[in-house]
């Protein structure tokens, strides 16, 4: 199996093309990936939020996130965990992505 960290950092990749439509930024660079976790066999964990709990594409990133992950890894299971606290705000944006939104 291929190093953990390698595959973690690879599905963070994966996950830049993932965009948050209402920003039209990617979710990593817009700081809604909290947390990524790899079992080092087929299981992918994902704490994530989205920009506002009311989101009315929060299911459609979801999925997204789900596809785009299952298209390189077609055999993982991938578990995605909505959660809102801490609440997202601006700050968590990051470096790259503030540049992208002229900030």
């Amino acid at each position: 199996m291929e190093n953990i960290e390698k595959v973690k950092k690879h599905i963070l990749e994966i996950l830049k093309n993932v965009m948050d439509p209402e920003v039209e930024l990617n979710i990593v660079d817009l700081g809604l990936i909290y947390n990524l976790d790899y079992d080092g066999e087929k299981k992918v964990n994902i704490i994530m939020t989205l920009s506002t709990p009311a989101c009315p594409l929060g299911d459609a990133i979801i999925i997204n996130v789900k596809e785009s992950i299952k298209k390189h890894y077609p055999d993982f299971e991938v578990n995605v965990n909505l959660v809102y606290d801490p609440p997202w705000n601006p700050s968590m944006i990051s470096t790259e992505g503030k540049a992208k939104l002229g900030m």
